[in-house]
């Protein structure tokens, strides 16, 4: 099984509104400012103990770097990631019509999470599992887990 989280707003959050994982040691939090939601490394770690895949699906152009490297600063080892130029050149590619931001079917992913309500009506539309995460969710990674 995969499944796949955004970064902005959903991962990455600003911490003066969301609670979020302590921050990263010195010098790595020179290298990664992005602060992760609090509750995201204890859902990570529960999933790759279970052999479930985690990507990262992001409309940023954030390079797959960047992000591999950040995870890895927290223990995390991701499984794929699709960032805005992979989507526009995977997905979108050469389709006069336009897809949708986000299409983790065409990743064979069985949930996404997301803070975006598009992505969500999207899901609807084109037949994805989206779980809508709020800048105060609490119980955000036992809800996960729970439709799993």
């Amino acid at each position: 099984m995969r499944i796949s989280f955004d970064l902005d707003d959903t991962l990455f959050i600003n911490p003066e509104k969301t609670d979020a994982e302590p921050e990263l040691k010195f010098p790595f939090n020179l290298l990664f400012r992005d602060r992760l939601r609090k509750g995201t490394i204890k859902l990570m770690q529960y999933l790759k103990q279970n052999q479930i895949e985690i990507w990262i699906y992001t409309t940023s152009f954030r390079s797959e770097n960047y992000i591999k490297n950040l995870f890895l600063c927290y223990g995390i080892q991701l499984d794929g990631i699709i960032n805005g130029a992979r989507h526009a050149r995977e997905v979108q590619a050469h389709k006069a019509e336009p897809m949708p931001s986000k299409y983790p079917s065409h990743y064979r992913i069985a949930l996404h999470v997301d803070d975006d309500k598009s992505v969500l009506e999207n899901g609807r539309i084109y037949g994805f599992r989206v779980y809508l995460i709020g800048e105060h969710d609490p119980d955000w990674a036992e809800n996960i887990l729970k439709i799993l």
